[in-house]
This record gives C-alpha cells, sequence and structure tokens, in this order.
C-alpha cells in the first residue's frame, strides 16, 4: 500500500457488473480533478483469443475440462502484483491493452482479441485504478490485494450474476444458451477457489439482491432492473463510515447488521459516490503536495 501513489482496484466475476462501477468511480475522478490511470484486467490475461482457443482445446485434451480465465493458469497474476507494487512506489509500471472488437483495434492496426505491446506507463498520474477479475486475488505464490490501498467488490447473488452473463453473451456477443451454460459450468471450481475468495479481502463489497422471482436464471428474458432490487453494503471497517449520514441521504435503507448498509438499487450509484468520494479525497489528501 502507497501514500504517494495509491491504487484502487475494482474486483468481482464476468457479468457481475464491474464496468457500471468503474463509471460512476470516473465521473468521481472528473468532478474532483484526480488524473486517473485505467487499467482493464482483460489486460493482464496470459492468452489472446486465438490463444486461449488452442489453450482450451489442449486442455480438454489432457482432460482438464475447467480451464478459464477465472483461474491462474489463464493469467498473468505475478505481473498485475508487479504493476501494484511498483506502481506504489514509484507511480510507473508496465501495462498493455486487449483490443476487444474492431472499434477498439483500429487505432492499433491489430487484429480484434489481441494485445498491444507491453509499455511503461508516464509518470505524474495520481492513482492507479483497475477493474477486473483479481484485483485482490490471493493464492500460494501472488498476493495482489496487499498492494491496494481500497478495494472493492462487486458481487451480484449469483443467479443475478448468470441472467446477466447470459444475456450479455447471447446479445451482444451472439453466443447460444447452451454455449454460455458450458462456459459457466467450466469456470464454475476457478470461480470458487479464485473469485470468491477476494471478496474477504474487500474493504467495500456491493452485493445486488433481486425482489423478483430469479429462481431459473437461464430462462429469464431480462435483467431485474435496478428498481426491482436491492443492494446490500458490506464494510470491513466500518468505525470510518457515517451510517447516520448515508441513512439520512438514502432514503428507504436501513441497517441488516452493524456493517452493513441496504439501499434500494435505485440508489447504487448515489451510494457510491456518497461512499467513495471522501475516501478517494482521503487518499489524495494523504499524498505529498506537490511543488509548483
Amino acid at each position: 500500500m502507497s501514500i504517494k501513489h495509491p491504487v484502487v482496484a475494482i474486483t468481482g466475476s464476468s457479468g457481475a457488473g464491474t464496468t457500471s462501477v468503474t463509471k460512476t468511480f470516473q465521473e468521481i475522478f472528473r468532478r474532483e480533478g484526480i488524473n486517473a490511470v485505467v487499467v482493464e484486467g482483460d489486460s493482464f490475461h496470459r492468452f489472446d483469443r486465438n490463444e486461449m482457443k488452442l489453450a482450451m482445446a489442449e486442455a480438454e485434451q489432457n482432460r482438464n475440462l475447467t480451464f478459464s480465465h477465472f483461474g491462474e493458469e489463464a493469467n498473468l497474476l505475478k505481473e498485475l502484483e508487479t504493476l501494484f507494487r511498483d506502481y506504489g512506489e514509484t507511480g510507473v509500471g508496465s501495462v498493455r491493452k486487449y483490443l476487444h472488437d474492431d472499434r477498439e483495434a483500429k487505432p492499433y492496426g491489430q487484429p480484434a482479441g489481441t494485445f498491444t505491446p507491453w509499455e511503461d506507463l508516464s509518470p505524474g498520474s495520481d492513482l492507479l485504478f483497475y477493474e477486473g477479475l483479481h484485483g485482490a486475488a490471493v493464492t500460494d505464490s501472488v498476493n495482489v490485494a496487499q498492494y491496494a490501498d481500497l478495494l472493492v467488490g462487486v458481487v451480484p447473488i449469483v443467479n443475478l450474476e448468470w441472467i446477466q452473463k447470459v444475456i450479455r453473451d447471447k446479445t451482444e456477443r451472439g453466443y447460444s444458451s447452451e454455449a454460455v451454460i458450458d462456459t459457466i459450468l467450466r469456470r464454475m471450481p476457478d470461480y470458487v477457489k479464485y473469485i470468491c475468495p477476494q471478496f474477504s479481502h474487500t474493504y467495500v463489497n456491493f452485493q445486488r439482491v433481486p425482489t423478483v422471482d430469479t429462481s431459473n436464471p437461464f430462462i429469464a428474458r431480462s435483467i431485474p432492473t435496478a428498481d426491482e432490487s436491492f443492494v446490500v453494503i458490506r464494510f470491513a471497517d466500518p468505525k470510518v463510515i457515517d451510517f447516520p449520514y448515508l441513512l439520512s441521504m438514502l432514503h428507504d435503507s436501513f441497517m441488516s447488521r452493524p456493517n452493513c448498509i441496504v439501499v434500494p438499487g435505485g440508489k447504487m450509484e448515489l451510494a457510491m459516490q456518497l461512499i467513495f468520494t471522501p475516501l478517494i479525497l482521503r487518499l489524495m489528501d494523504k499524498r505529498p503536495k506537490r511543488s509548483r
């Protein structure tokens, strides 16, 4: 962890909603004039799109039917740990981009599904912001979480997470229902081993809970809306949170435990603004003042 060069990490599985949380943080950075370096977790996958297909085929031939992007073998967790550590110590580090589609790939003159070359970050940024699968990963060989100053988990209840993934992959990526289910099943062991444990290392967890029937997520035709949900927000250290203030600002909210506040789903973004703005400003205030 670093006073000079803070690291903020948002972690959650595919389809959990981390991208929406990232937009809220970007709004805070814009409003407060914070120069944040944004790093996507996909850039620390070990294989590009074609290489991953080959790696999965090889794993299946070797009777490894659970090989997935959730696991340690398919990711560069040591390099991610090094980035967090180096940025915290020096304010720079080595990064690259994963080019998801033709729109992202065109400026680089590369095919979609490939990585840009590794390059060093330019000095002078205020903080590093990571969003992806492994921002709080701790394994036998790496401890990414130890180098983050603020860790946030985004964890819908699992049926909602599956609904979001099924609908997204079918509508945006053209996958069949069967293909999405196969992916969920293949990833499940790594989900249990690598994804879930991270939420014990986070400082704040946001868990969206729908108030409509999600008993069979694989036949759902729509994602439950924010107004059809509550959000359970859990704090690892509630002593520094002003719960009376949050309750007064977030109408229809309530405390479910001494470290948990439950807010209507439609107020999730407001809750994030109220919670994270002072936390981010506190990180900024701790940094040494720059000479002019």
